[in-house]
């Protein structure tokens, strides 16, 4: 099947819209491409008409253009003639938002729209789901548009079954500045699974990571999904929802999915070195440091802060993770303390953490990192900034970038996401530094390096 009408469309129709009630999940879908993306869309509803003075379509062959995507936000029994019509027309591939199917129990009319794509090849993704939103190109979300929090373009991919898991973690991943490249909500994925998003994001070259939220896979298909992953050249993250007995029983009910036996599943992506993400907030660290780093370390980590008790915290972290504190030489510790500036030098702990206190400058961090990027003894580093110390400028974090990607060593920052600290962060961010807003997703950051088998 061919993929990329579906998910690279430079024309949609949406199907469904309401003559009456502009809140319908298609008038949304419609009002939001037709004012906000560059895609030319057209409205279709049998009965025709006209909406906010734009034409309505009766159906798909009326429309003046060749239909690369079609959006169905019809009721469900429905669906399979729109879908008939959409093929025998041309178009590219379709979306369907509508619900109705093997999720309360119609399994024969979600089989009906599967024989019907097989048959004349035509790739859908659903049904009961959200679809599609590709950054600055167009989405298909029954969100409104002033309510959706749309993440900057960028390199990650995430394919969720659940709709409302992947806008949540959209929210996350705009937080945390984590960009993405498409996400793409399957639902029910009666056609369009898993393992054919991989296919297709493997060989996309506007996506560097590839993130799942799976609740269920068919018989034996986790193994063969594990198995394909494997073959990538791309980090893969998965969150597996389902993991004990009430859990599988929401699943069951929600995208008729079976989830499985988690602790197999686990186990075999352990196996196979494929990143589980244990929640959503690891998932969003890991998405954002492998999307920055895919270099293979064993976890020796070095830490510069100004602040003992931070030190002290995250020595505790990296310890929770398996990771290890680097014993710093004293060759490489007489070479930050000699770069230290003159009031810094004296009060500096330079044993790992190091602890430039809360007097230290600009030239003070850039000395330590300096050290730790020379230093053989670390392999990956933990820069913890609090940017309410007095000697630290909003340049630091570009300056830091510079000196860390000479060595390419992997290097994190512990920064608190605030809009006066912009600047900042956007110093290190700009330079492919990924920044965290806690000290636990700085660590889990370091963690996917480390536990990552592509990097």
């Amino acid at each position: 099947m061919n993929y990329q009408p579906l998910l690279n469309p430079e024309t949609i129709a949406v199907i469904g819209v309401s003559l009456s009630n502009d809140r319908h999940p298609a008038n949304v879908i419609y009002n939001k491409i037709h004012l906000r993306y560059p895609v030319k869309v057209y409205p279709v509803n049998p009965r025709g008409g006209w909406i906010k003075g734009d034409r309505v379509y009766e159906e798909i062959s009326r429309i003046p253009q060749k239909i690369d995507l079609a959006v169905i936000a019809a009721k469900a029994e429905y669906v399979p003639d729109i879908l008939v019509n959409c093929i025998q027309n041309g178009v590219g591939g379709a979306t369907i938002i509508s619900g109705g199917f093997a999720e309360i129990g119609r399994q024969d009319l979600q089989d009906r729209l599967v024989e019907i794509a097989r048959a004349a090849n035509f790739p859908f993704i659903g049904p009961n789901c959200l679809g599609i939103y590709a950054p600055n190109r167009f989405d298909t979300f029954f969100l409104p548009g002033e309510r959706l929090v749309r993440p900057d373009p960028g390199r990650v991919a995430m394919v969720s079954q659940s709709g409302g898991v992947l806008v949540d973690q959209m929210v996350k991943f705009a937080e945390q500045g984590v960009g993405l490249s498409l996400a793409v909500s399957i639902g029910n994925k009666a056609l369009i699974r898993e393992m054919d998003m991989l296919e297709y994001l493997a060989a996309d070259d506007t996506t560097r990571v590839i993130a799942f939220y799976v609740e269920g896979f068919g018989r034996n298909e986790g193994r063969r999904f594990v198995q394909a992953v494997d073959q990538l050249s791309k980090p893969v993250i998965i969150l597996k929802a389902g993991k004990t007995a009430e859990g599988q029983r929401a699943v069951s009910s929600h995208t008729a999915s079976l989830a499985g036996d988690y602790r197999v599943f686990s186990e075999v992506m352990a196996q196979y070195g494929i990143v589980e993400a244990r929640d959503e907030y690891e998932l969003v660290s890991f998405c954002e440091a492998l999307s920055c780093y895919q270099t293979a370390i064993e976890g020796h980590v070095g830490i510069i802060s100004v602040s003992g008790g931070h030190g002290a915290l995250v020595s505790d972290v990296c310890a929770s993770h398996g990771l290890t504190l680097a014993k710093l030489s004293g060759q490489t510790q007489q070479a930050i303390r000699e770069n230290l500036s003159s009031s810094v030098q004296p009060i500096a702990s330079l044993s790992n953490p190091i602890d430039l206190t809360g007097s230290a400058l600009d030239e003070d961090f850039v000395a330590a990192a300096t050290g730790l990027s020379n230093s053989p003894e670390v392999d990956a580093v933990i820069l913890l900034l609090l940017p309410y110390s007095p000697g630290i400028s909003m340049d630091l974090g570009a300056r830091l970038s510079y000196v860390l990607g000479r060595e390419g060593k992997p290097l994190v920052a512990y920064v608190p996401h605030q809009e006066k600290y912009r600047m900042l962060i956007e110093g290190f961010e700009l330079n492919n530094v990924p920044v965290s807003a806690s000290i636990e997703g700085a660590v889990l950051m370091i963690e996917a390096i480390r536990r990552c088998k592509k990097c």
